[in-house]
Formats: structure tokens, C-alpha cells, sequence
């Protein structure tokens, strides 16, 4: 059985005292894929190194994450277009808006998420979206910006059933991790009635650890959790999950 973690931040300072041990640990209990999104320029090294390391299980996102666009966000995006011309990455990610620390920069945030769109397109790469208090924000931006050449992943899917049709409908899969296992996420009232062809999984470690791990500092291994749920709500064997969230991932990667 092979899993796919699609967006985990494992360069994290989080994880400086047992990267390896945590890598290595999920590795062997199935998770062999992840994906890393980008934050900004001060990260990439650390992501390259990453790769460098375990070139055949860590596939690099590219791009300008909403909480860190401020006064300089240009020349952040300058870098975003350099790295991606230099370069295979696999997403134009994490980007979006991003309302719930901070509403003084929504233009900013609004310009770097539609100026990023347009270089995914340029390179024929999915977005990875990160959405907080703002799905009227980036649905009005989605709209603009739908085709067939729109596509990727709604990162860490929080919304209502509406929403998540709506996600769909501009090509997006849902990333669904942790919050599936909080009594209070909402989302596990109504995933089953989306077909698992429209989902993939996601641990967004070190953030957002299912339950029991709640409050935890989270990693690729707990991505076991989130299908355990899955498959409870499903009503359909782990291994199926598996098999069916890691080709949606290949699908929109294209790895």
C-alpha cells in the first residue's frame, strides 16, 4: 500500500531534532510520497536540501505562501518566477488568501495569488490553494481565472458541502487531513456524499494533527488516522482509500 501525504512541511524547524526518524518512520509504514509547499524565499534551501536527501520520495512545491505576502512581496514573486524557470517543480504552491491573521494586506494577497496563477498556467502546473476565512475571496479569483488549464488542490478543505462542489467544479481536488477527525470540523457530516475520485490526503504537518494526536506536533505518519476515518465514513477498506487518493494525487501532479 502506498500513501500519499500531499503537502507536508517537513523542512520545518519542527522537525530539526528527528527529520530522518520521522521520514524513515513513515516510509516504512507506507507514506512514500510527499509533497512540500513553499512558504517563501528563506525556505528554499531548506527544501532543496530535502530533496537532495530523499530525491526519490520528496516532490518540491514553488510559490509565495498568502501569510507571507507583505510590503516586499514583489520581488518574492520575482523569486517564485526564478525558481520555477530554472527548474522541474510540481505545483505553484501554497498560495491563496489568507484572512484570519491579518486583513491589511488582501490586495497584496489578491495580486500575488492571480500573479501566480498565471505562472502556473505559463509552466502547466496545478495550484496548491490555501484557503482561511476567505473562500468568497478565492472563489471571486477562481472565476475569473477558470479553463481547463486552472487545476490543482483545495490545501486543508475546512468548508461547507457547497463550497466543496464549488472547489470542484474549477478543477480541484480536496486536501482532507486532520480537521476530518475533529468533533467539531464538520466536514466528516457530509464528505461521503463526495466521491473520493475528487480527494486527496494531507497531513500539513507540523500543523493540524488528527485526533488522538490533537495538540501534538503533527507528522506524515498520522496520515494513517485520516484514513482510518475515511475509511469508516466511506465504508470502504483503507487500502481502496489509499489506492484511489494516491492516483487522484499522480493525476494532478503528474508524478
Amino acid at each position: 500500500m502506498t500513501i500519499t501525504d500531499t503537502h507536508t512541511h517537513l523542512y520545518s524547524d519542527a522537525f530539526d531534532e528527528d527529520r530522518d526518524e520521522i521520514i524513515e518512520k513513515a516510509i516504512a509504514r507506507g507514506i512514500k510520497r510527499f509533497f512540500i509547499p513553499s512558504i517563501d524565499s528563506t525556505y528554499t534551501k531548506a527544501m532543496l536540501d530535502l530533496e537532495r536527501k530523499y530525491p526519490k520520495n520528496m516532490f518540491l512545491m514553488m510559490g509565495l505562501h498568502p501569510t507571507h505576502v507583505k510590503d516586499n512581496f514583489r520581488n518574492e514573486l520575482i523569486h517564485v518566477e526564478k525558481m520555477l524557470s530554472e527548474r522541474k517543480f510540481y505545483a505553484v504552491g501554497e498560495i491563496g488568501i489568507d484572512l484570519y491573521w491579518d486583513k491589511t494586506h488582501l490586495f497584496e494577497q489578491q495580486e500575488a495569488f492571480r500573479y501566480q496563477i498565471h505562472l502556473a498556467k505559463e509552466y502547466d502546473l496545478p495550484i496548491v490553494i490555501h484557503c482561511r476565512d476567505s473562500f468568497d475571496e478565492i472563489f471571486e479569483i477562481l472565476e475569473d481565472e477558470k479553463g481547463e488549464d486552472l487545476y490543482g488542490i483545495f490545501h486543508c478543505f475546512t468548508g461547507t458541502e457547497e463550497q466543496a462542489t464549488r472547489a470542484i467544479n474549477y478543477n480541484m481536488k480536496l486536501g482532507i487531513g486532520g480537521v476530518v477527525t475533529f468533533k467539531n470540523g464538520k466536514i466528516d457530516t457530509f464528505l461521503n456524499k463526495i466521491d473520493l475520485k475528487h480527494i486527496v490526503l494531507e497531513t500539513d504537518s507540523p500543523y493540524l494533527s488528527p485526533v488522538p494526536y490533537r495538540g501534538k506536533r503533527n507528522e506524515s505518519v498520522y496520515l494513517l488516522e485520516v484514513l482510518k476515518k475515511l475509511s469508516a465514513l466511506y465504508g470502504v477498506d483503507e487500502e481502496l482509500i489509499a489506492k484511489i487518493t494516491t492516483q487522484n494525487s499522480m493525476d494532478v501532479f503528474g508524478v
